[in-house]
């Protein structure tokens, strides 16, 4: 295995039933047998290579885990149907009654809600914390931990998981390390630092195309055994099973993610340093003015630079609702939620993808109402964009 997350990807060769340069869509949901013994073998795993029923797997979503488990440097992985399949199915597998999650406090407003409101249901507690204080996050672990859980980049205020430290709590408390990685596909390699399990909502820079929801937990083979185990696994008994068309669809766009991120990251750095050249508040890694600048340059794989998210504050949420109408009006983005697409996307996230978080939180961890997360696209003249851009601030008076 190469030492390069993109090579990785490119090594993998498959070939289609008839000799396609795609592998063939197993379009089947259930699959049949020479002998029946052969078909509780497979029902039991302990047949290779043989399918049953497509909510166990299939060979598309086998091709799919394949690809993303070299990308990310593990033995192995499994595909859900959504980022929120991949999660949730983590968090229930880990934990029982009874048992605790240490998290970060700026995660995706989803995972929050998740282990804010629905896991208590199960006995199962989690305790919010600033994932920066290594001392806020050790702290926090009890003798009913089993896990600490963070975004390598934080949604939305781009705050940078300390991955390797994080690593040496969890190894020395005895708890696993899980990392959501979706902000930052091929920039960080959460498993070289010392991760557990990593997670990625497929939908946001590894499809890149915004036309399909997925997930996927990358991890030991042991680990993803578990989550697929008929009998008490979360990932096989909750269901969220990738349809095989979506899975052959996501493979082909993942050929074209290390072209994507160096564009995504090298427009997003244009844009972060000349709109903090005009005075404005911008938060993105890339930047010195960034907290934990220094931080990323010793964890990133430096070719794909500092990813396609950037944060800028208007200071009120009606000026943020103003700017992101005229820009959409003038043809620069979508006001829309998620991220990694061909075109720049924008929200304010308070009010859509933290909106689970309660507003005293949101105003506690620094989220202001004014913030606008932007994802950039692949814009081939990002200074024709940065003029535009700069003309609808004006306009509004944000400039």
């Amino acid at each position: 295995m190469s030492n390069k997350p993109a090579n990785n990807i490119q090594d993998l060769q498959y070939f289609g039933e008839f000799g396609g340069v795609n592998p063939s869509i197993s379009d089947s949901a259930t699959y049949t047998f020479l002998h029946a013994k052969t078909m509780l073998d497979t029902f039991e795993g302990h047949a290779e290579g043989c399918y049953l029923y497509s909510r166990h797997t299939s060979p598309s979503n086998l091709y799919l885990s394949e690809a993303l488990a070299a990308m990310e440097f593990t033995e192995t992985a499994n595909v859900a149907a959504s980022g929120m399949g991949a999660i949730t199915s983590v968090f229930m597998q880990v934990c029982g009654a009874e048992d605790h999650i240490v998290s970060s406090r700026t995660i995706y407003g989803g995972s929050y809600a998740f282990l804010k409101n629905f896991a208590p249901k199960f006995n199962i507690t989690a305790s919010f914390v600033d994932i920066t204080s290594l001392k806020a996050v050790e702290d926090a672990i009890t003798p009913k931990t089993k896990m600490i859980y963070c975004e390598a980049i934080s949604n939305p205020l781009l705050e940078i998981a300390n991955i390797a430290e994080l690593s040496k709590i969890a190894k020395k408390h005895n708890v696993l390390l899980v990392v959501d990685n979706t902000f930052s596909p091929l920039l960080i390699s959460p498993q070289k630092l010392g991760a557990d399990i990593t997670i990625h909502s497929l939908t946001k820079f590894i499809n890149g195309t915004n036309d399909t929801v997925g997930g996927v937990v990358c991890g030991t083979q042991e680990f993803i055994d578990s989550l697929r185990n008929v009998n008490d696994g979360a990932a096989m008994l909750l269901g969220p099973v990738m349809d095989s068309l979506r899975a052959a669809s996501i493979l082909k766009n993942l050929r074209t993610l290390h072209i994507r991120m160096k564009k995504h990251s090298e427009n997003a750095l244009y844009l972060a340093e000349n709109f903090e050249d005009d005075g404005l508040k911008v938060v993105y890694p890339g930047l010195k003015s960034h907290s934990d600048h220094q931080l990323f340059k010793a964890m990133y794989n430096q070719e794909y630079g500092f990813g396609g998210i950037l944060t800028i504050d208007v200071g009120t949420l009606e000026k943020a609702n103003e700017l992101m109408e005229l820009m959409q009006n003038e043809n620069l983005g979508y006001l829309a939620v998620s991220l990694g697409f061909y075109k720049t996307l924008f929200s304010a996230p308070g009010t859509s993808t933290s909106s689970e978080i309660p507003e005293e939180e949101q105003a506690e961890m620094g989220l202001s109402d004014g913030i606008i997360r932007f994802s950039i696209g692949l814009d081939n003249d990002i200074e024709r964009t940065y003029r535009a851009m700069r003309k609808c601030m004006k306009q509004v008076g944000v400039l």
